[in-house]
């Protein structure tokens, strides 16, 4: 009895570390994908952009060879009003354009899982399918409709005795907020039905059997409960409208109040490949970063507040 049960001890241990060999052996790979893919190019953004080039030689046509620059790159992005009216555009496009498209999609969501009819499944897919085309796609289909020689919604303006130009200076923020409205709506809108589908049917019942009508219904019972999948989705389009660029890029030929700093992704990306200083638009790219944690863990805080009051 002893002995038996000193060896328990052992194989317990041996055991143990099996579970770990095999849960090591699960995780390594996706640590080793996840540091290659993520974590390589932050790290080599941030070195990058602590580094400056110089050029030697008169006139600085020498040899080129980089040098550590500390926070000017910082700096110097800090320092451009381009850059910093383009952080100002976009904030003024997510206090607009993301509160527009989430009630829309939350209203679309409610009715779509409170019909019972025959073409729900119809409107679900019809709805998601501005999802399925690309940025870049949906820009060139949506500029076709900007233009004013080319757009037909321009001539049923002009027929009523609206002259619209969607393109210009103070219109065309608003018409890339249209077209990612238009795109990412029924995204949300599928989130938000996935959020309802996973909530028991005996609350709705119960609430109809309270007497509540079908607008209580939505406004006590559904529209609380689909609160973490608002909070969610509202964390996606934050960080996707600070990452706006492929809607404002493909339309900078047809608007000429669209220039190389309309947003901050445009300027970085101008920075790069247009004016060829990598490390300032490694240092802008991480600003970006940084703005988009700061806002998106802000929301959180704040939503996460809230929600404790309200508990």
């Amino acid at each position: 009895m002893t002995a038996a049960a000193g060896r328990r001890p052992r194989r317990t241990g041996r055991r143990g570390v099996r579970n770990t060999r095999a849960a090591a052996g699960f995780v390594l790979p996706f640590l080793a994908v996840f540091a290659l893919c993520y974590l390589a190019p932050v790290c080599y953004a941030v070195w990058t952009s602590l580094r400056r080039t110089r050029r030697t030689g008169p006139l600085g046509l020498g040899t080129e060879h980089e040098t550590f620059a500390g926070l000017a790159n910082y700096a110097q992005a800090l320092a451009d009003d381009r850059f910093l009216a383009g952080f100002g555009r976009v904030l003024l496009f997510g206090v607009v354009q993301i509160p527009l498209m989430t009630v829309f999609a939350t209203v679309l969501a409610l009715l779509l899982e409170s019909a019972a009819a025959r073409w729900v499944a119809f409107f679900r897919s019809a709805f998601f399918l501005p999802y399925g085309v690309p940025g870049v796609i949906a820009s060139i289909l949506w500029g076709f409709l900007y233009v004013p020689g080319l757009s037909p919604l321009v001539r049923i303006a002009q027929a009523v005795g609206w002259n619209v130009d969607f393109l210009s200076h103070g219109n065309v923020l608003w018409s890339v907020a249209n077209i990612v409205t238009w795109q990412f709506t029924g995204y949300t809108m599928l989130v938000l039905i996935a959020q309802l589908k996973s909530v028991p049917g005996e609350l709705y019942e119960a609430a109809r059997i309270d007497g509540a009508s079908g607008w209580q219904v939505a406004r006590y019972v559904k529209l609380p409960l689909l609160r973490p999948a608002l909070v969610l989705t509202t964390v996606f389009s934050i960080i996707g409208t600070l990452q706006l660029f492929a809607e404002p890029m493909v339309l900078r030929p047809l608007a000429s109040s669209i220039d190389s700093g309309y947003t901050p992704n445009l300027h970085a990306y101008s920075e790069a490949f247009v004016g060829n200083n990598q490390h300032r638009a490694a240092a802008e790219a991480v600003l970006l970063a940084l703005v988009a944690c700061a806002a998106s863990f802000g929301f959180l805080r704040l939503a996460g507040e809230r929600g404790k009051d309200r508990g």
